[in-house]
């Protein structure tokens, strides 16, 4: 008897030692970045383009309660569709589980700049996602390098919690991954078809730059202490270098595209959706046009969004006429917000004292970076399958971080929700801290970036969640600032020593920067 559960206890361990490597095992081994590249100061080339990725959402069904959440035993029914037997949902990223989709609200993007200095060039992609994880970047990377010649593809995500989930954290349950596979094959095709034709695309461009540090302050609020935010609102304007007609527009802010909440069941990109559309087409006051859009394709990247910055149902917006403050949920108020940012950047670009420029060097840096994955609901959710994130040894994960320049303007990419005191400073060590520390990420990133002006690429290249300063970390009671519960955060981050690892390894890409 006891030699047959000696063997069957062997058995089991090795299937459970097979399966682990299976979860656990680098799905790119041997891959690493260390790409460094520049180009001197001369004209430049610029590509737009932009590809849809929606779903195919097939069963519809009936919230009965309308908690957003599809509980039949709370009497929510679908109809079966394609009559297969089951509910084919489409989940949706962000807030809670079990919201699937029941429409489409607008349409989801996969938007790409290109730009070319001599025979230097580099991607820029961002999609309408929560996030996206390195191992599927790497991979659209790699399809992309088979049929053009490119030194560097960024993908970034806008962070939408109204699209579907890609990362796997938000489907029927806690235990069930909530990624659909023919989705997520989809947006990759679309990501490697717009760099594709934003390549083909590439024609000789001028460029214009503005930003206003506060002036959209008034639309995010941070909901953690300290009270730090990443307001400035920058912009990019692509011209073509003969015509002067647009290219298109990159525009920088950082907020949680969250501003329609939890009980929306309608896929949609949030405020970029408003912001982009008012840019690239103008904004209206009723059917009558008001102020003119500026045409070609619009791109909104994110910034330092920890903390957390968001336009909670506590937080008015109000309209860009001012007659009424949005409050409550609703795509009223996502639109204010959006069309908001998008009037306050066409102001921005109409100032010409902004100057033109048709000439400008062109300059890369990106690095692979390790990072330990201390979070054990990552862990359990990874060996579950929820999660589907290769290891590069024992529980660490393959990130990256970049940092690059087109003449005077530079961007930081940073793979998750970086707290913005990392970023401008404000780093604390409050009362109640989990480590008796000084700040350890010092001094702020903005302060070493070597570009006159600077955008911060937050969710690129990867999704590793908040990076926390170490000294504001609080798992453990008492809380920080004496308050009664913990703060939200830690939960959703990798470890407390991730934002000191990355700021050490940013420092040390721009001290090499300067050599």
């Amino acid at each position: 008897m006891l030699r047959w559960v000696a063997a069957i206890s062997i058995i089991l361990a090795f299937c459970i030692s097979i399966y682990s490597w299976l979860r656990f095992r680098d799905r790119h081994p041997g891959y690493e970045v260390a790409i460094e590249a520049e180009v001197k100061s001369g004209a430049f080339e610029i590509g737009f383009a932009s590809e849809p990725i929606n779903p195919e959402i097939i069963d519809k069904w009936v919230d009965v309660n309308q908690d957003a959440r599809f509980r039949p035993e709370d009497g929510d029914s679908f109809t079966d569709i394609n009559q297969n037997g089951r509910f084919d949902a489409i989940w949706i990223a962000g807030f809670h589980n079990q919201r699937a989709a029941m429409g489409i609200h607008d349409t989801l993007w996969a938007r790409t700049l290109i730009v070319q200095r001599g025979d230097c060039k580099i991607a820029l992609c961002v999609i309408d996602a929560i996030g996206f994880g390195s191992d599927d970047i790497i991979e659209i990377r790699k399809r992309i390098e088979k049929q053009i010649e490119i030194d560097y593809v960024t993908v970034s995500s806008t962070h939408s919690h109204q699209t579907p989930d890609l990362l796997g954290m938000w489907g029927d349950g806690d235990f069930d991954r909530g990624v659909n596979d023919d989705y997520l094959q989809l947006v990759k095709e679309r990501c490697v078809k717009s760099v594709l034709a934003a390549n083909a695309n590439l024609r000789p461009a001028k460029l214009r730059y503005a930003e206003d540090l506060s002036v959209a302050e008034h639309l995010v609020e941070d909901s953690r202490k300290p009270i730090v935010l990443d307001p400035g609102l920058r912009i990019l304007h692509f011209t073509d270098a003969r015509s002067d007609q647009t290219l298109g527009t990159l525009i920088g802010w950082a907020n949680h595209p969250e501003t329609v909440w939890s009980k929306n069941m309608l896929l949609s990109s949030d405020f970029p959706h408003y912001l982009r559309e008012a840019v690239e087409r103008g904004i209206y006051q009723g059917d009558s046009l008001w102020i003119p859009g500026l045409g070609g394709t619009s791109i909104f990247i994110n910034g330092a969004i920890g903390g957390l910055m968001t336009a909670s149902p506590r937080f008015g917006i109000m309209s860009l006429m001012g007659d009424t403050t949005f409050i409550k949920p609703s795509f009223d108020k996502a639109k204010a917000q959006g069309e908001t940012l998008a009037f306050l950047a066409l102001q921005l670009l109409a100032d010409t004292s902004w100057g033109v420029k048709s000439e400008a060097g062109l300059k890369l840096m990106a690095r692979s970076v390790e990072l330990p994955m201390k979070n054990h609901l990552f862990k359990l959710a990874n060996w579950l399958g929820v999660l589907d994130r290769g290891m590069t040894g024992w529980f660490k994960i393959r990130s990256e971080i970049c940092y690059w320049s087109l003449g005077n303007v530079g961007f930081l990419h940073v793979p998750g929700e970086i707290y913005p005191e990392i970023v401008n400073g404000g780093i604390e060590s409050p009362p109640g801290q989990d480590y008796p520390i000084n700040p350890v990420e010092i001094p702020p990133l903005r302060h070493l970036l070597p570009a006159t002006h600077n955008f911060v690429v937050g969710l690129s290249n990867d999704m590793i969640g908040y990076i926390i300063p170490k000294s504001e970390w609080d798992e453990e009671k008492p809380y920080l600032y004496h308050d009664h519960d913990s703060p939200y955060g830690e939960v959703n981050s990798l470890g407390p020593e991730t934002a000191p690892i990355l700021h050490n390894a940013i420092v040390k890409i721009l001290e090499d920067w300067e050599e």
